[in-house]
């Protein structure tokens, strides 16, 4: 990964959201809207939600979980041939899931092209269906996009990232339809606040955190 990839994913960010403001007549449906209950009781808050795959889910949900804006992160599986899989039946591979996170969020806070910084920045989208020592395609690198304006801006900062040369390989990332999220078992939820003194979660999320809230402080919550 070249040293300019958080200068270079700022300004694609601040570049295709101006781009998407000058063009009034763009669509910007979104069949993921709703009125979302805040924790104080408000009804008026307008959410919307996003998919992610971007490896081992109790890493991902740790990281998205700190980012202000983001109401929930939910672990789950997305992109497989099989109804209501099982982590067991995920982890053979055999499935087509991938580990994702599903997450709610309020645009008025934190937009979908800072949801999207934070996720090309946050993983390697050069490996094919690896992370790390993660090796299967339960962990390949995917946006599952939920409406034509996501996969409008996926697309655009893949082929952005790619040309900058942000990396030093091709990105393989996947930019697919949202078709089912099914939510994974209770263990996995909120994983690395539960389970942050397991040797896991202590040497290898943590380190993560760490990096993130080096690049990410001001997006993150008090």
């Amino acid at each position: 990964m070249k040293a300019g990839l958080t200068t270079i994913l700022i300004s694609l960010t601040a570049l295709l959201s101006c781009a998407q403001r000058e063009n009034p007549n763009k669509s910007m449906s979104n069949s993921t809207s709703a009125i979302t209950a805040s924790p104080n009781g408000d009804t008026s808050i307008k959410t919307e939600t996003a998919t992610f795959a971007n490896g081992c889910f109790w890493c991902t949900e740790a990281i998205f979980q700190q980012l202000k804006g983001v109401m929930k992160v939910t672990s789950g599986y997305s992109g497989g041939h099989v109804v209501n899989p099982t982590y067991k039946e995920v982890t053979t591979g055999t499935t087509g899931h991938a580990e994702c996170i599903q997450i709610l969020y309020d645009p008025a806070i934190i937009t979908y092209d800072e949801l999207l910084e934070v996720f090309w920045q946050t993983h390697d989208p050069t490996t094919l269906n690896r992370q790390g020592n993660d090796v299967g395609t339960q962990y390949r690198s995917s946006v599952f996009y939920h409406n034509p304006d996501q996969k409008d801006k996926a697309e655009k900062y893949k082929i952005e990232l790619n040309k900058s040369g942000a990396f030093e390989n091709p990105i393989v990332t996947e930019v697919v339809p949202f078709s089912s999220f099914y939510i994974a078992e209770n263990y996995h939820q909120d994983y690395y606040n539960a389970n942050g003194s397991q040797p896991y979660c202590y040497y290898v999320i943590r380190p993560k955190l760490e990096k993130f809230k080096k690049v990410f402080g001001s997006k993150m919550k008090n």
